[in-house]
């Protein structure tokens, strides 16, 4: 059994050790801001470069964004330029960020669940509980994620703040899910072969503490 604590740390030393062979790591990024003050020019739009800045710092994932675009609130564009740049740009993860809150006009997971072939409720669940941790209002946030042939889409919230926080929650498993997306057998193994490794290295403490209390008088 492996703790998500361990499995976390696991995951974490796999990322580091890929981000040392850049080229075969490097991660395909389209970056979609959903807002129409943005694309209107009322507001700027914090969260899409701060994302574009995270991702290419190479602190959290070894990508590059190929390309980033800003779009208003309607799901037929925002559905459009997934097809984009999912089927035809080829990218192996798009990040969005903005219309996933309560307003009428928020449509972003609608037109992103519109697009995908299979969701990842499990990515969904990390975001929420880790912001959760940080405030009771992430009740709020409507995320979806998924894959589109070998694309991975995740929805982040519109603040930049909120963005960052979702996007750092999830990077631990960005590399290993597009290292399954691209069928890369040598990333693949190399993950679950750490983590089976630290599967049996707990069970293995396990038994010698469980042992230590039996002998005990």
């Amino acid at each position: 059994f492996v703790s998500l604590e361990s499995a976390l740390v696991v995951l974490v030393n796999v990322r580091s050790e890929n981000m040392a062979d850049r080229e075969s790591a490097n991660i395909k990024v389209g970056i979609l801001t959903v807002s129409d003050s943005c694309f209107n020019g009322t507001a700027i739009d914090r969260s899409g470069e701060n994302l574009k800045h995270l991702v290419e710092s190479g602190k959290h994932i070894v990508g590059t964004v190929v390309t980033k675009d800003i779009l208003p609130d309607e799901f037929d564009q925002i559905k459009a330029k997934l097809l984009h740049w999912s089927d035809h740009l080829k990218l192996e993860l798009i990040l969005t960020t903005g219309g996933t809150g309560f307003s009428l006009r928020d449509v972003t997971p609608e037109a992103t669940k519109a697009v995908l072939e299979r969701e990842s409720l499990g990515m969904v669940v990390a975001m929420l509980k880790g912001s959760l941790d940080i405030t009771p209002l992430a009740m709020l946030t409507r995320l979806a994620c998924g894959t589109r042939g070998r694309t991975l889409i995740i929805n982040l919230p519109g603040s930049m703040k909120g963005s960052a926080e979702c996007f750092q929650i999830v990077c631990t498993g960005i590399p290993h899910a597009v290292d399954l997306l691209r069928d890369h057998k040598s990333g693949i193994v190399k993950t679950h072969n750490a983590l089976q490794g630290e599967g049996i290295k707990s069970a293995h403490c396990s038994h010698h503490q469980g042992k230590r209390h039996q002998d005990r008088p």
